[in-house]
């Protein structure tokens, strides 16, 4: 038996060609898999009852299955997410007003080292599939309409993992989620964030995908980005900003920088002053985060000061800043803290 999932639609067709199916079949089935997110052949009604004895026999659906839900006082819901392999991921629905973003996985655990990410103490276990990044999406749109009253409506790949260590499922995710023949939704709505990897982000420009890209920067610093991010540094910074030119020039699509102050770490005017000097190299806004402890003590939040001169210092200079408030926290669901710690308790 052969994941059905993992087979394109050409693919479906020359199967449905070798058992005597009209190749119209595939395209009925596909529909079922990928636009309306069907995890059973029984309930494929347009079939007959042969042709679904038929898939039973030869294939197979590994769908993810919500361990745990738990809600925050704030209306964010975290999803404790388990793989057919009994691994575990967390995905995230953000409602606001007008808003509900999906926050999903890429990978099971992490491939980088970020000092001050919950996610980055555990050890990757593998990639996700491809199927797993877009059952996330269809989930967190379900429960959308079912808790809000409203489709999905924004999906960042801001969850468990680093999506450009899992570029190839990535990149085919995003296809199922965009194109008419899947989800449907709009790309423009899709943000990928990365660590910073310039040949991958040169690589997803390439792809002319129409998503947005958020890079976590938190410094910059050479000696102080490489310390609060110690995998960074095989990836300096110019690297860095040259694929984020080159992302600029291909796609049109002007970068998101994420920074978390830090007391006593990047707080001071010369990490200020770095930031605006790096800013000025492309088209781009800052998202300034606020810092979701993860229970060592490494990292303490910035003063109120000290957001107050980032945001008064670089509106000066010209560069959009928007101080993002932090959802989720109650539950461990916010950034930065996504550890499959509901596993705990279950």
């Amino acid at each position: 038996m052969k994941d059905i999932r993992t087979f394109s639609l050409d693919q479906l067709k020359d199967h449905f060609s070798t058992i005597g199916e009209k190749p119209f079949r595939a395209k009925q089935v596909y529909d079922w898999l990928w636009s309306k997110n069907l995890h059973s052949f029984d309930e494929m009604t347009n079939l007959s009852k042969d042709l679904r004895e038929s898939l039973t026999r030869d294939f197979f659906i590994n769908p993810i299955a919500v361990d745990l839900l738990q809600k925050s006082t704030d209306g964010t819901i975290k999803n404790g997410v388990k793989l057919h392999d009994g691994l575990m991921v967390e995905s995230v629905l953000i409602p606001t007003e007008t808003r509900s973003t999906a926050c999903v996985s890429s990978q099971v655990g992490c491939s980088l080292n970020c000092e001050f990410c919950a996610t980055a103490k555990l050890k990757r276990m593998r990639n996700l599939e491809v199927a797993e990044i877009v059952d996330q999406v269809a989930l967190i749109d379900r429960q959308s309409k079912e808790y809000f009253d409203r489709p999905l409506t924004n999906i960042v790949f801001m969850g468990m993992g680093e999506p450009m260590m899992n570029y190839k499922n990535v990149v085919e995710a995003i296809h199922k989620i965009t194109k008419p023949e899947g989800l449907g939704m709009s790309p423009r709505r899709i943000t990928v964030s990365t660590s910073g990897i310039p040949k991958m982000i040169k690589m997803l420009a390439d792809e002319e995908l129409k998503v947005k890209l958020a890079l976590s920067l938190h410094s910059a610093i050479e000696h102080k980005r490489n310390k609060i991010m110690p995998f960074s540094e095989k990836f300096p910074l110019t690297d860095i900003m040259d694929s984020l030119q080159y992302w600029y020039q291909k796609t049109g699509s002007p970068i998101t920088f994420e920074y978390c102050v830090w007391k006593g770490i990047n707080d001071g005017d010369e990490d200020i002053k770095a930031l605006i000097k790096y800013c000025r190299q492309v088209p781009s806004k800052v998202n300034l985060i606020q810092y979701n402890p993860i229970g060592e003590g490494k990292f303490d939040h910035r003063s109120i000061e000290a957001e107050q001169k980032y945001v008064r210092e670089l509106e000066k200079a010209g560069i959009t800043i928007v101080v993002r408030k932090s959802r989720g926290g109650d539950i461990d669901a916010a950034c930065g803290q996504l550890a499959n710690k509901s596993t705990e308790t279950i």
